[in-house]
């Protein structure tokens, strides 16, 4: 398989991975956090979600976390905005980028936006026009894309009209979520494919929940069908809080090991992030989930037994 040497990979822990704790983060510890992902060398992080903060509490001081940052020339700072008023909140904090929510479904849709898709659809309009001229970059996502706890799967029809009607609001680049790890290989590779066939322009990036122990072998399928951008979470952390059952992201560890293994590259110091999971597995044992901060990298050697001990 010719797999690509280099793939972009975008931290999420700071929002994804924080939005699913109830146990509220000092905002300095966020600060900090982020400021030791920026020196791991990931160039692009979703930092925080400009919601209600009545809708996700912990992420109620983002305007602050922004501002606190050590920002550098080459790292983009992201943000997920639901409404104008989010955008706005994120273009006065200094935002680099900013990611518009939406669901597949209308059932997730309503839990997570109280509102229909294409409804929700028919705001964004205002939202990418006031993107533009700001000299914020914007993007679009579509969660549950691969499987919808409420609908179950989604149809390509349907998949094939929300990628339409962003190019029609004049988005490019879609990240396709698996929100709650329904995603398997041949699904990803299936869904991926159709899209880039039936419009070549988007730039697409995958953005995986380790939910059913997959979400590995689904980066691998994205790669094999030409993706090249991925989400992950330091430690694991994460889940959305709109839908049931929902578990972490993949680990950053375990997607940057498993990528650097296959010998292609990602720029990150995966000694710097396992250094970052280990202190976040001990800040939250019961939200971790990681296999690199339990078994260690394939290269940590132990010393080898001296001689087998005989027993009886």
């Amino acid at each position: 398989m010719n797999y690509p040497t280099e793939v972009n990979i975008t931290e999420v822990c700071p929002r994804d991975g924080f939005q699913s704790l109830s146990e509220f983060i000092p905002t300095e510890e966020k600060i900090q956090l982020i400021n030791e992902l920026i020196d791991c060398g990931f160039k692009q992080i979703e930092v925080t979600s400009f919601v209600h903060p009545k809708a996700i509490p912990q992420l109620k001081d983002a305007s602050e976390v922004l501002q606190g940052i050590k920002r550098k020339k080459d790292v983009k700072l992201r943000a997920l905005v639901p409404n104008l008023r989010g955008l706005e909140r994120a273009i006065d904090a200094g935002v680099d980028k900013v990611k518009l929510m939406l669901s597949a479904t209308d059932s997730h849709s309503i839990s997570n936006a109280n509102c229909k898709t294409f409804d929700a659809m028919k705001g964004f309009e205002t939202l990418v026009k006031r993107a533009h001229d700001s000299s914020v970059g914007i993007s679009g996502s579509i969660s549950v894309i691969f499987g919808c706890p409420f609908e179950g799967d989604v149809s390509m029809d349907r998949i094939i009209e929300i990628c339409k009607r962003y190019i029609d609001l004049g988005i490019y680049n879609l990240s396709l979520a698996d929100t709650t790890g329904m995603a398997n290989p041949i699904k990803i590779k299936r869904i991926v494919e159709e899209i880039h066939e039936n419009f070549p322009e988007l730039g697409l990036s995958l953005h995986l929940h380790n939910t059913r122990g997959m979400a590995f072998a689904n980066a691998i399928a994205g790669l094999e069908a030409g993706i090249k951008d991925f989400d992950s979470s330091v430690g694991g952390l994460g889940g959305c809080p709109y839908a049931p059952n929902a578990s972490g992201n993949i680990a950053s560890e375990d997607l940057i090991h498993g990528f650097e293994e296959m010998g292609i590259k990602t720029g990150i110091d995966l000694d710097k992030v396992i250094n970052i999971g280990d202190k976040l597995q001990k800040m939250f044992p019961s939200y971790a989930n990681s296999f690199i901060l339990k078994a260690g990298k394939c290269s940590d050697l132990h010393l080898p037994p001296i001689a087998q001990e005989k027993l009886g």
